[in-house]
């Protein structure tokens, strides 16, 4: 190191050269150190700032999550208001049903389905969001019907390294079920008949075979089930033709949808006293209800679209404490007269539960004393005309009898499934002063209102049938509406609506019937497919008429 005095430098010109030296090199040793700091420190800074933006870009993400969180409870919130406006709709008191206009049950169900599928949509994005650690909070879940087959599989954990040898001490398990389904395949049933031959003692020889197996299409090529496969689709699932030809082609079967519609004329005919037993059965019953719907058919030889009908008349006792069990007839016609349901109902003398449609009315009147029916009206019908008005025009006075009809369905759910005594009773007390009140306030605003308005109209629909609307108020067996067969009729509009129209007067004779038997065989919880295969199997069997009774889906035994 140089010393600081010059006094002190040494006078050996070789000594002070070292010392010059050494101090150069201490000198880059200096800057060496320096330099290497400098480095450090920005190798440090560097690492700062990387850190710093990975906190940044997590406080974005954490900003961004909440966002799309705050989002997502916004959507959900706003899809599940609107769930719960349509469920106020469909299931709410009438006041509430008021507020929004009517919607079709279908359509109704569309929308449900399709809300519940954006909510699918939005959780499961909060859930990759959330990672593979987020874990849904358990819910109680209906258990899977017990007649489904299981499947057990059983997931072994890894043996952890410092385990290998130990005994392992079984100390519970958790268990899940899920619904699983192996999709529909057709099969091929093969029958072989052996032949054998006997040689006798007197030498002859006997040729013996089983004989072959009772078939309802006899040389066809289908079995009972896929009959009743076939049958099922169209007429209970609305599932036409055309569309099960499509289906079934996947699997690589080829049935002409042609092939398939002579199956059905079949299936008409052979079943035809079976749907027949049911109209005697339901015109043994206290009450009918009897409806009717528009069923498109091509007239013959013109290749133009007629308009047929489909009759229905549907029994069901339960709502007044009956034990009978419940069922439809339906009969097609291409006629809308009076005759057609005076001839289906030929010999009935109970209650007739309709609508307002003219041709039952006549059918009151133009019977005797000693041929008497008795007609119920349907008070469902006088409310859909106010509600119209109320929900096309806002009108006050619709809203208002709207609004005073709404207790009297309250008071139904109350007394249904008890006896017609009990029924009639409760009535007289609680619903019979509505009623009173309902009749007063129609009396009272008709003169104040133009004739030809369509509140008028109304108005004289309801008063004119006053009588019909009372009946229920005497007779606890009547309902206050007719909607048990109006339910039976909405899924053969859903099929009409598929098929577009029955293909002939044939075809729309075999699609009541056949439809008769599933419909009922479904009302009374059974299910249709097992139902009709046993059925045509007992009716290719030859099964006899005297015990048709056994063969009615609310016997069916499977």
């Amino acid at each position: 190191m140089i010393p600081a005095n010059p006094q002190q430098l040494p006078d050996d010109v070789d000594a002070l050269k070292a010392m010059i030296a050494a101090a150069h090199a201490q000198k880059a040793s200096a800057d060496q150190e320096r330099l290497a700091l400098q480095a450090t420190i920005a190798a440090h800074r560097a690492e700062i700032s990387v850190h710093q933006a990975e906190i940044a870009a997590h406080e974005a993400e954490i900003v961004a999550m909440r966002a799309a969180k705050t989002a997502d409870a916004e959507k959900i919130a706003r899809l599940e208001s609107i769930v719960a406006m349509l469920k106020r709709a469909q299931f709410g008191t009438r006041s509430e049903k008021l507020r929004i206009d009517p919607l079709d049950a279908e359509q109704l169900a569309f929308v449900f389905d399709e809300l519940q599928t954006g909510l699918g949509e939005i959780r499961a994005g909060q859930d990759k969001r959330a990672g593979a650690s987020a874990v849904r909070p358990s819910r109680p879940r209906k258990g899977f019907a017990p007649h489904l087959e299981r499947v057990e599989q059983i997931i072994e954990p890894e043996v952890p390294t410092d385990c290998v040898g130990l005994q392992a001490v079984r100390i519970g398990e958790d268990v899940s079920e899920r619904l699983d389904v192996t999709p529909a395949t057709f099969r091929v049933i093969v029958t072989r008949r052996p032949k054998y031959a006997y040689r006798l003692a007197d030498g002859e020889d006997r040729i013996v075979q089983a004989p072959a197996p009772d078939y309802l299409i006899v040389g066809g090529i289908p079995t009972e089930a896929l009959l009743a496969q076939v049958a099922v689709s169209k007429y209970a699932d609305g599932l036409p033709l055309y569309r099960q030809q499509e289906i079934y082609a996947r699997d690589g079967v080829e049935l002409d949808r042609s092939l398939m519609a002579q199956w059905m004329g079949r299936l008409g005919f052979e079943l035809e006293p079976l749907a027949q037993y049911v109209l005697h059965t339901i015109k043994q019953g206290e009450r009918v209800f009897a409806d009717e719907t528009r069923l498109p058919t091509l007239a013959p030889g013109s290749g133009k679209v007629k308009t047929a009908w489909l009759w229905a008349y549907a029994r069901d006792d339960r709502p007044f404490g009956g034990s009978g069990p419940p069922m439809v007839a339906y009969r097609f016609e291409d006629s809308r007269s009076g005759d057609c349901v005076a001839q289906h109902l030929d010999g009935y003398r109970g209650i007739l539960q309709v609508d307002g449609y003219a041709a039952y009315n006549r059918l009151g009147k133009d019977r005797g004393a000693n041929d008497a029916m008795t007609l119920a009206g349907c008070w469902a019908h006088a409310r859909r005309k106010f509600f119209d008005l109320h929900a096309s025009d806002g009108s006050p006075f619709a809203s208002a009898v709207v609004k005073a009809m709404a207790p009297l369905w309250a008071i139904e759910e109350d007394i249904r499934g008890h006896g017609a005594e009990l029924r009639a009773s409760i009535r007289a007390e609680r619903s019979r002063p509505i009623v009173t009140e309902l009749f007063v306030m129609l009396e009272k605003e008709l003169p104040r209102i133009s004739g030809k308005s369509k509140l008028a109209e109304a108005i004289r629909y309801t008063l004119s049938r006053r009588a019909a609307f009372e009946r229920f108020l005497t007779d606890g067996r009547i309902e206050i509406d007719s909607n048990i067969v109006e339910r039976t009729i909405r899924p053969q509009a859903i099929t009409r609506k598929n098929a577009l129209f029955a293909g002939s007067d044939g075809g729309g004779r075999a699609w009541a019937t056949i439809a008769t038997l599933l419909t009922t065989a479904k009302m009374n919880g059974i299910d249709p497919n097992a139902w009709l295969t046993q059925t045509l199997e007992r009716i290719a069997g030859g099964w006899p008429n005297s015990q048709i009774a056994d063969l009615m889906p609310w016997n069916f035994r499977p």
